[in-house]
């Protein structure tokens, strides 16, 4: 059975275009609560057909703009479709943005409690966590003040610390991150490694080919929100930094 099942999925960003108008035209169209606005749609993904099974790590590349975060956060049910059907059996655990629901006047203890509970995690799995998270997370008295007395590297440990402390079935990565100074770093791809394991299903977003190259054994290449190719991730990989290279000659 496929854990990601996607047939046909299209989606579709509203966008408001806005004309500049006039004073008068804007009190006028005020008062009868009318907007100089006109819809505009942008096609993100276009007839996605996508089936990923259990054991499969599948790398997403492709130009800038070409729909990978896009498609990486339809998988995770943020944005609705406009079409076609997106079925995602089991747990997910969402590596991006991962210092999103931390709190600046909270201390680094309550902060990992209200993240794990975000990750789906209850309070009795947390209890048993809380150790493990702040060893990793290497902080020590800092977890008792508040997010503020932090440094950039030091909320990006407790955040690392605290996502991949989980034991999801489906595990989605948009880029390769920082998580601090080298030592820590290094520490941090081991725990990744780890991490992407444990997960039945791994799918992630990069620039870094070699990175996707180790890890995946599948690559789906997006151009413009359609699947442009689909297969080892070796060869899809040569395909594309040919096409790269093409393009840089051509410059």
């Amino acid at each position: 059975m496929s854990l990601i099942d996607f047939r046909h999925v299209d989606l579709v960003y509203p966008i408001r275009e806005h004309r500049a108008i006039t004073l008068k035209e804007f009190i006028l169209r005020g008062l009868f609560r009318q907007l100089n606005q006109s819809k505009k749609e942008v096609h993100a993904l276009h007839d996605i057909c996508l089936q990923v099974h259990e054991g499969e790590r599948l790398g997403i590349i492709g130009f800038n703009g070409a729909g990978k975060s896009t498609l990486l956060r339809t998988i995770a049910g943020i944005y609705p479709i406009a079409g076609g059907t997106r079925r995602v059996h089991g747990k997910m655990c969402s590596l991006f943005d991962i210092a999103v629901g931390l709190e600046h006047d909270a201390t680094g203890w309550q902060n990992i409690r209200f993240r794990s509970y975000l990750q789906g995690e209850t309070p009795r799995s947390v209890e048993k966590k809380l150790p493990a998270i702040a060893e990793f997370s290497e902080l020590g008295e800092f977890l008792d003040l508040p997010l503020r007395c932090y440094s950039a590297g030091m909320i990006m440990r407790l955040a690392f610390a605290i996502a991949t402390s989980g034991e999801p079935e489906i595990l989605l990565i948009d880029e390769v991150f920082g998580t601090g100074d080298l030592v820590f770093q290094k520490k941090a791809e081991a725990r990744m490694k780890d991490f992407i394991d444990r997960a039945k299903v791994v799918v992630m977003v990069g620039h870094q080919l070699s990175f996707l190259e180790e890890f995946c054994n599948r690559i789906i290449w997006l151009n413009q929100g359609r699947i442009h190719a689909d297969g080892p991730a070796r060869d899809i990989i040569a395909a594309y930094e040919q096409q790269v290279q093409a393009l840089r000659a051509a410059a």
